[in-house]
């Protein structure tokens, strides 16, 4: 079976290196959704444009302007100077939010009293809005924290608190993006490639008139299949490891679990998009249909249905169970708990479990379909 192998794989290679496109697929296209996607797609909310409608115009509420600004979430835009101001700058998109300071807010907080501030946001964009919410809600707390500290010192009193908070984030104490979407991006960039790459290779050899060739010949269809799945998957592992490299140099996301345990998952799942790339080709005609059956049965449910961004809990129970027939949804989660967290298998051997399944089901199905378009 070996010496039948062997013959496919060599010539696989080689119209793999006659056809750039598909080299290009296989190696560069992985590293360039990385990147493109790595810098462009980003929900980190920062440097949302402040202005101010300041009544009172004391130190006080200079005070309080001042501290929100020295943030990196908020970027001080201008100052108004009548209400009618403020429709004008949030109906233009030119403030995301404006501040309202009444004129007697430092009065009352000298009194000892509690003052009101008036804060309207740009509700259009309401990812921006509510992380603009809490990003004010936050700073407002920490000044009026600041303030009664002070004014109770002032009185020789001190500020007890019943409940001391102290929050610590675990894997990504930066709450950076990056770190979150470059597991889920390389999933979902590896699904494409593969399935894109393969799907076209028994397609090819309908359209150049050789697979009257490989009916003829003595080869059997799980042969035809493994001989032709071989040379994209070592290509694929290459690109793998350029796309590990470039998350780690690029985006600071490196490997904190056992390296081997990560590469059993990247290779279980890449036979899974290779078997699913066979069975396209193996229902196409031409290329363009493969390539167009690709895109939709990887692209978009690898996109929408595998928690790359969207959590799976807050979809409708009919998408939940569709989304497990996806093996990328499995393989993110994988990715995530061993690039980020660092888990053993015992952790996720119940996804390496699903992801088997799937690999076993597609590449059976590829299969016989293979078979009977050969005894044709």
């Amino acid at each position: 079976m070996t010496l039948n192998i062997l013959p496919i794989v060599k010539k696989e290679f080689r119209q793999i290196a006659r056809d750039i496109r598909a080299l290009a697929i296989l190696i560069f296209f992985p590293a360039f959704m990385l990147l493109l996607v790595g810098y462009a797609l980003n929900f980190d909310v920062k440097h949302l444009k402040l202005a101010v409608y300041d009544e009172d115009r004391t130190a006080r509420s200079r005070d309080l302007i001042a501290g929100m600004t020295q943030s990196e979430y908020f970027d001080y835009f201008v100052t108004l100077n009548s209400k009618d101001e403020i429709d004008a700058v949030l109906e233009g998109g030119s403030a995301h939010l404006v501040i309202v300071i009444p004129a007697d807010f430092s009065h009352e907080l000298d009194a000892g009293n509690e003052a009101l501030i008036q804060v309207i946001l740009d509700g259009s964009n309401s990812n921006s809005a509510t992380a603009a919410a809490g990003y004010m809600t936050q700073a407002i707390q920490a000044y009026s924290s600041r303030i009664q500290t002070e004014w109770l010192e002032q009185r020789g009193k001190s500020l007890a608190f019943p409940i001391d908070l102290r929050p610590k984030l675990w894997y990504n104490p930066e709450l950076k993006t990056a770190k979150y979407l470059v597991p889920g991006l390389f999933g979902l960039i590896l699904m494409i490639a593969t399935v894109i790459s393969t799907s076209l290779s028994i397609v090819r050899e309908k359209e150049m008139g050789t697979m009257e060739q490989l009916k003829t010949s003595p080869l059997r269809a799980e042969e035809i299949i493994i001989g032709k799945t071989i040379p994209y998957l070592i290509i694929a592992l290459f690109s793998s490891t350029l796309v590990l490299i470039l998350g780690w140099q690029l985006f600071d996301v490196s490997v904190r679990g056992n390296l081997f345990l990560l590469y059993s998952a990247i290779l279980l799942f890449l036979i899974a998009g290779l078997g699913q790339g066979m069975l396209i080709s193996s229902i196409a005609e031409t290329q363009q249909v493969a390539y167009l059956m690709s895109v939709f049965s990887s692209l978009l449910p690898a996109f929408l249905l595998s928690g790359f961004i969207f959590p799976i809990s807050s979809m409708p129970l009919a998408l939940q169970v569709i989304s497990n027939a996806m093996a990328t949804k499995f393989f993110l989660s994988i990715l995530r708990s061993v690039i980020l967290k660092g888990v053993g298998f015992e952790a996720v051997w119940q996804q390496f479990l699903y992801m088997g399944m799937f690999t076993v089901v597609v590449l059976g199905i590829s299969s016989l379909r293979l078979r009977r378009e050969l005894s044709r």
